[in-house]
Order: C-alpha cells, then sequence, then structure tokens
C-alpha cells in the first residue's frame, strides 16, 4: 500500500512521519513536483495540482485534509469515480461552536461598551439581554453546524436550522430546503453560516437574504467567503439593516490591505481561524479509514462529489 501526502507544506516530514508511524504497513511520500509517479494507492490532500491527477493514475481514494470539499472540487482533472473523503470533525466543530459562541455573546451582550467605559475609567452597569430578543439561524446542519446549533441552544437562545435536506435536532426548529428558506429566515436575527460552498450556495448571503432578516441583524460567516456578497453586506450595515458582521472567511485571502472591512467599525474579523486542523486528530481519522478501506471495510466521510459536500 503507497500513501502519498499532497498539501503544499513546506515541512511535509510533520506530516508524512506520523503517517508512517500510524500506518507502519505502508509506504509513505510527499509529493514532490518535479518527481516521478509512485503509483499511488491513497493520496492525502489540501488543494492539490493539478498535476498531480495527471501523474498518479491508480488511485484508490483521496482524502481531503478538511471538511470542505471545494478547493479539491476546482481541480480540473479530478478523477471520476475514485471516492473523495472528507475529514469529520477531527476536533474542528468544538472550536467552530467555540469561536461563533464568543462572537454572538460579545455581540449580544454589548461587550464593547464595558471595554469603552474601561477605556475611559466610567462604571455602570447596563441592562441585560433578553433572549428572545436574539433569535438565531443557523445554515448548514453537517457534523459542525448541528454543534454549533447545539451549543447555542444549550444557552438559552431561540435557535432555526436550515439545511438542503431535513433533519431533527433537540431544541432547534429545523426548516429545510428553498421552499422553506424564507421561514427560516424571517425567525432569525443572528444569521450564523456554516454551510458548505457549493454552486447553490455560493453568494447564498446577499441583499434578498439579508432583508429577510429581523431589522438590526447580524450576520456571523465562519462558512467560505464566496458564501457572501460584500457589496450587499457593506450597503444593508450602511442602511442599518444590518448591525454587526463577524467574518472569518473571505473571498479573497489574506484579505487585501485596502479591502473596505478593514475600516468598518461594524465588522469584526479573524483571519481564518474559527476552526484549525488538529494534527493528531486528523491522521488518526483518515489512516484509519485507509487501513479500513484497504481491507475492504466500509468507511464514513465519503463525499457526494455531484452535490459538492
Amino acid at each position: 500500500m503507497k500513501v502519498l501526502f499532497v498539501a503544499g507544506d513546506p515541512k511535509p516530514e510533520r506530516w508524512t512521519i506520523p503517517i508512517q508511524s500510524l500506518l507502519p504497513e505502508a509506504e509513505v511520500y510527499a509529493w514532490d513536483p518535479a518527481g516521478e509517479a509512485v503509483n499511488a494507492d491513497y493520496a492525502i490532500v489540501w488543494q492539490p495540482p493539478q498535476a498531480l491527477f495527471e501523474r498518479e493514475k491508480h488511485l484508490k481514494a483521496i482524502f481531503n485534509l478538511g471538511a470542505g470539499i471545494d478547493g479539491l472540487l476546482k481541480v480540473p482533472n479530478l478523477p471520476a469515480g475514485v471516492p473523495v473523503v472528507r475529514l469529520e470533525d477531527a476536533g474542528m466543530s468544538v472550536q467552530m461552536a467555540e469561536h461563533v459562541v464568543h462572537q454572538l455573546v460579545d455581540i449580544t451582550r454589548d461587550m464593547q461598551i464595558y471595554r469603552d467605559q474601561q477605556a475611559a475609567g466610567t462604571w455602570k452597569i447596563h441592562r441585560p439581554i433578553r433572549r428572545k430578543d436574539w433569535p438565531i439561524g443557523v445554515m448548514g446542519l453537517g457534523h459542525i453546524g448541528k454543534r454549533v446549533a447545539r451549543t447555542i441552544a444549550n444557552l438559552d437562545y431561540k435557535v432555526s436550522g436550515w439545511a438542503r435536506s431535513q433533519h431533527q435536532l433537540d431544541g432547534v426548529t429545523c426548516y429545510a430546503g428553498p421552499d422553506q428558506f424564507d421561514e427560516f429566515l424571517g425567525q432569525t436575527r443572528v444569521l450564523i453560516n456554516t454551510l458548505p460552498l457549493t454552486d447553490d450556495t455560493r453568494g447564498i448571503i446577499n441583499a434578498t437574504t439579508l432583508a429577510k432578516l429581523h431589522p438590526q441583524a447580524v450576520v456571523i460567516n465562519v462558512g467560505r467567503g464566496e458564501h457572501l456578497v460584500e457589496e450587499d453586506l457593506l450597503a444593508a450595515i450602511e442602511a442599518g439593516s444590518v448591525k454587526h458582521a463577524s467574518l472569518d472567511v473571505f473571498t479573497s485571502e489574506p484579505l487585501p490591505d485596502d479591502h473596505p472591512f478593514w475600516s468598518c467599525p461594524e465588522i469584526t474579523i479573524t483571519p481564518h481561524v474559527s476552526a484549525r486542523t488538529q494534527r493528531d486528530d486528523t491522521l488518526e481519522q483518515i489512516t484509519t479509514k485507509i487501513r479500513a478501506h484497504n481491507q475492504g471495510q466500509p468507511i464514513t466521510g465519503v463525499a457526494n462529489v455531484n452535490q459538492g459536500y
């Protein structure tokens, strides 16, 4: 069994050495752009080059170093019929929930007021929030979205969820499909996006969507930058219909120095840090699946390439 690591890390040995330790029965290689084919059985990838699939013609499965496969789907010669296996959690869902809760509480409880008061040397207590004034809507109810929705519901916020297909989740009112999208938005003041990026979801946070939220809405985007129409968000903030936005992902990363988001006080920017891949958990999951697949056993996390997730 041959395993090829293709992720653009300048120090691939940080990955290949533990992969070899976890799969002692395998031959493990790091991608060499100038090298020859190794006839790999499995590739572990993140945004791989087109040359990978031109060179390696005998792959049994492709393992993606992330939950979203949109970067992989951009490769034009992704081989048809070869299973694509996405990362399932590996420590990311708890990080995502933690990040979203931090942004949510900071906004709903107006913590900026107390930071400003501290700077001014002012001691003043403000009225506590009413959670009923802050209904939450989570777009995307995959593994990560469910964790986010459940965590917020456990803080006694009213939480709705929306996804392509129907889900059931304790403490969360679930909506499904385009026919129920407007109803979902009408229940929402804080819109949290955890959707995968597909042709159907690209640009889903747009002027039409934002106009259907409660007044003084909040947007928290931890999905992909391409989900958001940036100009529409800025227009909604200027019009006052959106109170604040917390953005962790952007169409162009790093965010360009001259981007208007930097100078907009109603926008909180973080540099794509809401959930970082945990190397040990990730490799334990992937290598376990590689061994199972090689032995002819079923594995979970196989993506539907046609759907994009």
